[in-house]
C-alpha cells in the first residue's frame, strides 16, 4: 500500500513540475519548428505606409532605437521587425492563418525602424535571428519586453536559449521604455535664441532642425521669423518650411 501511495505522488507531481519546467513569464519554452513551408514576401506581407505608422508613434521622428541614430527621412532606413517573421513562423505561426500572419507582419508593436546594415543579413544584422542570436547596441530592455509582448500576443514560444537571454537583460531593467539617445554635438557659441531654438526642437542634437522634428514639436510650417527657421533648409527661398 504504501508503494501504491508513492506511485500515485509521483504521477501527480511530475506531470505538474514537467508543466511549470515548460513555462518562462507566460510563454511556452519549446524548441522551434518550422511546420510548414516558410515564405517571407508570400505569407507576410506588408505596405510600405507602415513606415508611417512607426514615425508617427515615435513622435515624428526616423529614429533607429537599435543604434539610437537619428536619420532626415524614412528613405534611409528599413522597416525591422523585432520579432523576425522567420522566428514568429518557426515560433507557431507555422499553423496560423494567412490573416493572422498578415496582422503580426503589420503589427505597431512588432516593427521599428533600422539601418539597412543592421536589419538585413550581415555579420553584424539581426536579419531573422532571435534574442539569443543577437541584442541591439542599445534599447536592450525595450527591444527584450516587445519580444515578450509580441510572442504573448501571437501565442509565440520561445526556446530556452532565449528564454535565458531575454530574462538576463530583463534582470537588470528599471524602465522598459524606449529611450532617445541624444546626439553628441558642440554648439559653437551662437546667439542665446538661436540655441534655445536648437535645445528645444533639435531633437537629435546634430546642429540642425528637420521637419520631421518640428511636426513633432507642433510647430510647422515655420516661417522666417521663428528661431527655428535660420537652422532649417529652405529649398525654395520663400520663407517658409516645411508647408
Amino acid at each position: 500500500m504504501r508503494n501504491l501511495l508513492i506511485l500515485i505522488t509521483l504521477a501527480l507531481v511530475v506531470p505538474y513540475s514537467n508543466a511549470s519546467e515548460s513555462q518562462w513569464n507566460g510563454l511556452t519554452v519549446e524548441p522551434e519548428n518550422r511546420c510548414s513551408p516558410y515564405d517571407k514576401s508570400e505569407q507576410y506581407p506588408y505596405p510600405q505606409s507602415v513606415e508611417d505608422v512607426i514615425v508617427e508613434d515615435m513622435g515624428g521622428v526616423v529614429y533607429g532605437p537599435y543604434t539610437g541614430r537619428y536619420f532626415d527621412n524614412d528613405r534611409e532606413t528599413d522597416i525591422e521587425h523585432i520579432v523576425a517573421a522567420s522566428e514568429g513562423h518557426d515560433s507557431g505561426l507555422c499553423n496560423a492563418s494567412a490573416s493572422e500572419r498578415i496582422q503580426f507582419a503589420t503589427d505597431p508593436l512588432n516593427l521599428t525602424l533600422a539601418a539597412p546594415e543592421i536589419n538585413r543579413c550581415s555579420s553584424t544584422g539581426k536579419c531573422g535571428l532571435d534574442p539569443a542570436e543577437w541584442m541591439p547596441e542599445k534599447n536592450k530592455c525595450w527591444f527584450a519586453s516587445r519580444v515578450i509582448a509580441v510572442k504573448k500576443k501571437y501565442d509565440l514560444s520561445v526556446d530556452e536559449a532565449e528564454a535565458k537571454a531575454l530574462e538576463t537583460v530583463l534582470s537588470s531593467c528599471n524602465s522598459n521604455d524606449m529611450i532617445f539617445y541624444p546626439a553628441d554635438n558642440s554648439d559653437g557659441g551662437e546667439s542665446s535664441e538661436s540655441m534655445d531654438a536648437l535645445s528645444k526642437y533639435d531633437i537629435n542634437k546634430n546642429g540642425r532642425i528637420t521637419c520631421s522634428e518640428t511636426r513633432a514639436h507642433g510647430i510647422a510650417p515655420v516661417y522666417s521669423n521663428h528661431p527655428a527657421y535660420e537652422h532649417m533648409n529652405d529649398r525654395d527661398g520663400d520663407g517658409v518650411v516645411c508647408e
